[in-house]
């Protein structure tokens, strides 16, 4: 019933935009939302970074949802959270788990039963691979105060850096020596003892230039035994060696430690949000690491149409996570990339090709122990896991028709999960090789220089993690079967008088969906196993209207329809985990001076489960906010910012599982709701020079 006024909603949305434009030669000028610093010299932009116009220039040529986010649109508040950075992005679903730093990040349902940590997404820093060889990846290694810019790729629209996930990739790009400000100085401070204080500087010198930052975090938490500290170092120096080659080399460091306050019961929720759970708190559970990442990115210009690009990155993380084991891992990373990209035009039409290739290698020694209250008591496993991933992508974009143009490409992915059990003498002993290649076509129409019409048919491959097969109390008897879809899309974005958008709409049939479940007989965990038939169909719109003058508003909406197809437990039940709609806006009026104020809200207006026999479920929501402040090129900054004005109890996210199961009293045991923050109040200065 809730379909029909969607679709309505929709079409008369998508007719408005479009009813003036068969008859519009010449288009205003888009709007401006957003502070862009732009350089204007050729010998004022590095070979190795893109601009932020240029990457702006770049998503034209994606016939998908793809989008860049200027950092400056959310340095306006408090920018601590990969929602403060991605939670106007069309098509992204983030969402705090407890405090500033653990998040559940999701594109098209990726990932959807990773309710810890991330699957189904490429991360990348720079261009070079953040997550783990086997797929998995953190959160606390990221900065948003760090970027730049952040490139978001949805879905198969990320084959340009060898992702096949669902979900797709996102690239946090740090600035260098060429749009850094020579010093920068920001401080956060708030509620839950929330504060954080973050030391930038770049530069030019001749042929060399550097970026470097510092940045140290820590807050009490909403929660009880939810206090978290981290530091973050990021830095990068350029060289040109001439004016067709360039090399970059980064050096990251992150150092973070973070208390773990577990989920709780619907009714604790009510009751008390503030609240860790009980066997978390018992158990002192936490999630401490230490990170250090070394890259380097080359680029070679062959004349004025081809380019060769190199990278490379080695990561060596060092974990210590007591939860329901003390689990005791370091794990190495490397991996390198070779890009190789040619504009020249076919027999006079306009082409663009690109072939690469992306190797990738990890270990983790996994070790268990008994939690003692945190610490470490007898050993109950040791695990040596190996994984790596080949991948070979190619793309070609040729333009058919000035304002037409048709891209085609493929990947072929191969990749292994390797385990040897060096405790229980061999009975774990596993490997698997998992391979498959993923063609992709789509298409472009410009309707004129500002508006845009996409669709695209693509295919995607994932393989489970090492947190898939060894997660939880109960290790996988065997490695699942890969996940493996595939996704139709139709969209455009483009801006048009007051307007400017982004809107796609898709459908992915899912084969072999990771997900967990338990026997329908005895309740007890069957680990991660793999779906018949899923759906994953939904609408990712982001809309900015210009008002009235100075007026302007900023909204993304989601629409998730996630279901089983067809499944012999589950028949066509909605998957579990997310909200089926998502709606986040901000009306701010904005002065030339620089003076910004204006409220904002996040809205879940109906319930979602917890559970895929869809019987437990986190109930709507609506959460009100509000933002004053001032942003300046250079000089002083400053805001302060309220949320959650109301105070309202919420779940700001939960665990999903397959079937919610009852003690032997009776009792219900539905301890998956993770309570959102009450109440809060932030403020923030800033000096750039």
């Amino acid at each position: 019933m809730a379909r029909k006024p969607l679709v309505i909603v929709l079409a008369g949305v998508l007719a408005a935009m479009a009813a003036p434009l068969a008859q519009a030669h010449e288009v205003d000028e888009p709007v401006q939302l957003e502070t862009i610093k732009v350089t204007t010299s050729k010998d004022d932009l590095p070979l190795t970074v893109p601009s932020l116009p240029e990457v702006q220039q770049k998503m034209r040529q994606i016939p998908g949802g793809a989008n860049v986010i200027d950092s400056e649109s959310y340095a306006t508040g408090r920018a601590s959270t990969l929602q403060d950075a991605l939670g106007y992005s069309p098509g992204v679903f983030v969402q705090p788990r407890f405090g500033a730093e653990e998040a559940r990040l999701s594109i098209r349902g990726s990932g959807i039963q990773r309710t810890f940590h991330m699957r189904g997404i490429k991360l990348l820093q720079d261009g070079s691979r953040l997550n783990l060889a086997d797929g998995g990846g953190d959160f606390q290694a990221i900065e948003p105060l760090a970027a730049r810019y952040i490139e978001v790729y949805r879905g198969g629209n990320a084959l340009q850096f060898g992702s096949t996930t669902l979900g797709g990739a996102i690239n946090f790009v740090t600035p260098t020596g060429y749009d850094a400000e020579r010093f920068r100085a920001r401080g956060e401070a708030g509620s839950f003892g929330y504060n954080r204080l973050m030391l930038s500087s770049g530069g030019v010198h001749g042929s060399l230039d550097y970026f470097a930052s510092v940045s140290r975090y820590s807050q009490d938490g909403f929660r009880d035994w939810s206090e978290q500290e981290n530091w973050r170092m990021f830095s990068n120096v350029g060289y040109r060696v001439n004016s067709d080659l360039e090399t970059r080399f980064y050096l990251t460091y992150t150092k973070t430690d973070s208390q773990l306050p577990g989920n709780l019961t619907k009714a604790q929720l009510r009751a008390n949000p503030k609240q860790a759970n009980a066997v978390s708190l018992a158990g002192r559970q936490k999630r401490d690491f230490d990170l250090i990442r070394v890259a380097n990115r080359t680029v070679l210009k062959l004349g004025n149409s081809q380019q060769l690009e190199f990278s490379a990155f080695y990561s060596h993380k060092k974990l210590w996570h007591p939860i329901f084991q003390v689990l005791d891992q370091p794990s190495h990373d490397y991996g390198l990339g070779l890009r190789y990209i040619n504009e020249m035009p076919i027999a006079g039409w306009r082409n663009r090709f690109v072939v690469g290739f992306e190797p990738s290698w990890g270990t983790v020694m996994d070790n268990r122990f008994f939690n003692n209250g945190g610490r470490a008591g007898a050993r109950t496993a040791k695990f040596d896991q190996s994984a790596s991933t080949y991948d070979v992508y190619a793309e070609d974009q040729l333009y058919v028709l000035p304002e037409l143009s048709l891209v085609v490409g493929a990947q072929y992915s191969y990749t292994t999960r390797k385990q040897k059990d060096l405790f229980g003498a061999g009975a774990q002993d596993r490997s698997k090789n998992y391979q498959r290649f993923t063609p992709k076509a789509g298409l472009i129409y410009e309707l004129n220089p500002h508006i845009q019409f996409f669709s695209n048919v693509s295919t995607s491959f994932e393989p489970p993690s090492f947190s898939e097969l060894t997660a939880g109390p109960v290790v996988a008897p065997v490695f699942a079967k890969a996940q493996r879809a595939i996704t139709f899309e139709v969209g455009s974005r483009g801006h048009f008088g007051i307007a400017e958008w982004d809107v796609a709409l898709y459908r992915a049939h899912v084969r072999n969906e990771l997900l967990a479940r338990v026997d329908p007989i005895t309740s007890s965990s069957l680990g991660t196993v793999n779906a018949d038939k899923t759906v994953h169909q939904g609408v990712e719109l982001g809309l900015d209207i210009e008002l009235v003058k100075m007026f302007y508003l900023r909204q993304m909406y989601l629409f998730n329809d996630f279901k089983f197809d067809g499944d012999a437990s589950f028949g066509n039940n909605q998957l579990a985990g997310i909200p089926r709609h998502f709606y986040k806006a901000e009306l701010t009026y904005r002065h030339a001076d620089g003076y910004y104020a204006g409220p904002n809200v996040e809205w879940s207006p109906q319930k979602y489960y917890v559970d895929h026999a869809n019987t437990v479920y986190a109930n709507s929501y609506a959460l009100l906010g509000f933002k004053i402040g001032k942003r300046s090129k250079s000089g002083f900054s400053w805001f302060a910012e309220a949320r959650n004005l109301t105070d309202q109890k919420y779940a700001a996210t939960t665990g999903v599982t397959d079937v919610v199961k009852y003690n032997n009293a009776g009792v219900l045991q539905d301890q998956f709701f993770l309570p959102g923050d009450g109440r809060s109040f932030f403020a923030g200065l800033e000096y750039r020079m």
